[in-house]
């Protein structure tokens, strides 16, 4: 992936459009990674109204996005659900026959709903549109209760910031694990929180500091050997499996069983990108006991081998010193 193009058009929501610019556009080459030639495009170029007030210049119109290895569309306001741009419709038709990369944030899933091509297949939006998408697109099969959703090249998320939770994962199918970590840290967020996890998060920010589970999880990102359970996890957190299972999903969106094991595939892939060791040593290390177990999950999380990603993503350059 080389050329990224985000897609902009009148009633854009500047959120999910700065998220497109800081993960794509930015110059992070000091940090080891590469650059992408990322532009804005607009059906028409000029002046293009957000929804917030203000105006962005666009100079590019669509014909760089045809030929983009990366298509992103942001939000569609409401009132253009049902009139959507006929050269957005044609655009993502383009995109998903050439097989690009096509990116949506929140509403800009119904531009792609609107080209038909999420027809038959599985997608997401923001909860609070979901019912509105399955009424008007039912051949569509919605999960409502998703971050993100990839399918095939076609990856459509939730609102707001699980755009950037869809915007690391197409990055670190692009770029590997170790790369996509200093993104990350680089714009203080969370590297790993999967697809998978809930929208719903009933926890978000605890009450009291000290009612966190934080410091349980951070143990056990440094303990992803060991045989954790819920059982080890609830005895030092102080509480009962079961209060503590239900506290975790609260407060991770996941069960400590889905997010431990995501922990454990991300941990064996920076293995495999830094290091030379055997898939037994890794696996031993990262938590899964034994090479087939870590196959097993890099199938089902990644949808490749653990040869696979460590014959395309190996020997990153160390990251540069804070010297």
């Amino acid at each position: 992936m080389k050329t990224v193009a985000c897609v902009i058009h009148d009633g854009f929501s500047p959120f999910e459009f700065g998220v497109a610019c800081e993960a794509f556009g930015l110059d992070r080459t000091d940090s080891g990674v590469p650059n992408f030639d990322f532009r804005v495009v607009a059906p028409q170029p000029g002046a293009v109204a957000s929804t917030m007030g203000f105006s962005v210049n666009v100079e590019h119109d669509l014909s760089f996005a045809y030929e983009a290895d990366l298509v992103v569309f942001c939000p569609v306001p409401a009132s253009s659900w049902t009139s959507i741009d006929p050269r957005l419709i044609d655009l993502a038709r383009d995109a998903v026959a050439r097989d690009a990369w096509v990116l949506t944030v929140c509403s800009g899933s119904f531009i792609l709903a609107a080209a038909g091509v999420l027809d038959g297949r599985r997608a997401t939006t923001h909860w609070r549109y979901s019912d509105v998408m399955a009424d008007m697109y039912p051949q569509i099969d919605i999960d409502p209760d998703v971050l993100f959703v990839q399918d095939g090249h076609i990856i459509t998320s939730a609102g707001t910031a699980a755009g950037i939770d869809a915007c690391l994962h197409l990055l670190r199918l692009e770029l590997g694990a170790e790369l996509t970590n200093r993104i990350a840290r680089r714009m203080v967020v969370p590297p790993q929180r999967d697809g998978g996890q809930a929208q719903f998060i009933d926890r978000p920010i605890p009450v009291v500091p000290n009612d966190s589970l934080a410091a349980v999880a951070d143990w056990a990102v440094e303990h992803l050997a060991e045989d954790l359970g819920v059982d080890q996890l609830a005895a030092r957190a102080l509480m009962s499996p079961r209060t503590f299972a239900r506290r975790f999903k609260a407060e991770y969106g996941a069960t400590p069983a889905a997010w431990l094991a995501r922990q454990r595939v991300l941990h064996a892939q920076r293995m495999l990108e830094r290091s030379d060791l055997p898939l037994d040593r890794i696996a031993e290390e990262s938590g899964f006991g034994s090479a087939a177990v870590l196959r097993q999950n890099f199938a089902r999380v990644l949808g490749t081998t653990p040869t696979a990603y460590r014959a395309r993503f190996s020997c990153a350059d160390p990251e540069p010193s804070a010297a």
